[in-house]
């Protein structure tokens, strides 16, 4: 443990709109704690102090830090103060990078939202010997992209051990309901990211290879391709209803992957792991799967096209520091359903649940409690420094700060089918 730091944690990217939500999660389960000190950054001194003052009396002696993302000096001198860096500060293929290199540089630990595969692997490449060396712990996408999919496979394949004395060779994630808004973080990063493949193709590879994230040597299994712009729709006979591609899928599909490749295949090296989002049941159910799907197909191909593009941006999506008003961010809630099957077809049901918008309140109280977690924990993680998901370096100790803290909740039940659903999709 460093125990040099004038800090504990630092909360970077602060008075943007995610990073604004995380302040007040973070101030509000801290408290008046005396033995964890903490602070907020980002690059403007007059919005990081305007933001300390609405977040109640026992933050308003919380330091804050002034840098800049993109000034390699500022993030390594902010490394230096900390032991843990949670960062906010998105689209990281444009802000982030020297950022987790100076984490790893200083052994720093450091978690973030990052859902950007083509970076997360740079970072990885680029990083990992460092910091396995100096003992920081990179742990990325520890918000909706991919806590629930990640931390819920993990649990449920202890369960399938102690019950069966092995793990399930397939998992299908079906998310049932997803009610909330869209923020202009997550619009940049969809922006950016479409951009950026036109120039890059690695960037759209990094989206179809499902074992992209996976580890060097490691990078091979039964699961297929992803097809980003997919209409293929299916019937789920388990929970008896139509299933369209879920947008979120190529990118949690990866994190699940390699999880199961970093902690040496619990799940086994045949492990095979799919993301739909259910529809409805039906006749008209397969219309409207179908419809959504070329639907979400059509969008992502108005984002790629300038001048649709420059439209969407102007009139439908959020601005950044932009996002839904508090009523929508309480208001929001989500479910996942996770269906795991054993090779002798016995099947385990767990139902995935979380309150509060999957987008913005939700994602950032899961980002919260990693970093707390990395924090709080040091001692007990189980894993040295390098790059990590979220379910293999932390485990158990997530999860139950993300049941006690974060309003979710893992159970495993006969899950009903979900046939007539009518819930309200978010932008998928």
């Amino acid at each position: 443990m460093r125990s040099d730091t004038e800090f504990d944690l630092v909360l970077w990217g602060a008075t943007g709109f995610t990073g604004r939500l995380a302040a007040e999660k973070l101030a509000a389960r801290i408290g008046g704690r005396t033995d964890l000190r903490w602070a907020i950054g980002g690059r403007d001194k007059a919005e990081l102090e305007v933001l300390r003052s609405s977040l109640g009396a026992d933050a308003a002696d919380v330091p804050t830090i002034i840098g800049d993302s993109l000034d390699p000096a500022s993030m390594e001198a902010l490394a230096a103060r900390t032991r843990v860096v949670c960062s906010t500060v998105g689209p990281y293929a444009m802000y982030g990078s020297d950022l987790v290199a100076a984490c790893a540089q200083a052994g720093t630990h450091y978690c973030d939202l990052a859902a950007e595969p083509h970076w997360i692997r740079k970072m990885m490449d680029t990083h990992e010997a460092k910091a396995v060396e100096s003992g920081a712990r990179i742990v990325h996408s520890c918000g909706m992209d991919s806590i629930p999919s990640d931390v819920g496979v993990f649990l449920l394949q202890q369960r399938a051990a102690e019950l069966y004395g092995k793990p399930c060779s397939q998992v299908r994630m079906r998310v049932t309901e997803m009610r909330g808004g869209f923020s202009g973080g997550t619009a940049a990063s969809l922006l950016h990211g479409t951009s950026a493949g036109r120039e890059d193709p690695t960037i759209g590879r990094a989206m179809t290879e499902p074992y992209y994230l996976a580890p060097d040597g490691r990078r091979q299994g039964p699961d297929e391709p992803d097809d980003m712009r997919s209409v293929e729709v299916e019937y789920d006979e388990d929970l008896q209803v139509w299933t369209k591609p879920f947008f979120m899928g190529p990118m949690n599909s990866k994190i699940v992957r390699r999880t199961n490749a970093l902690l040496g295949y619990p799940y086994g090296e045949d492990f095979r792991y799919d993301e739909a989002r259910a529809v409805a049941d039906g006749v008209s159910g397969r219309f409207k799967a179908k419809a959504e799907a070329l639907g979400y197909v059509a969008f992502v191909k108005a984002v790629g096209f300038p001048p649709t593009r420059a439209l969407l941006k102007k009139y439908v999506l959020p601005a950044s520091g932009e996002g839904p008003d508090r009523a929508t961010r309480e208001s929001g809630q989500w479910k996942v359903v996770l269906i795991g099957k054993l090779d002798d077809g016995t099947t385990l049901k767990m139902l995935v649940t979380g309150k509060g918008d999957p987008a913005t309140d939700s994602t950032t109280r899961m980002l919260t409690e990693s970093a707390l977690c990395l924090a709080d924990e040091e001692e007990k993680i189980p894993v040295g420094g390098g790059s990590w998901t979220p379910a293999a370096a932390m485990g158990d100790l997530l999860l139950d700060r993300l049941t006690a803290h974060a309003g979710m909740s893992f159970e495993f039940e006969p899950i009903a089918p979900v046939a007539g659903m009518g819930e309200v999709a978010l932008s998928d």
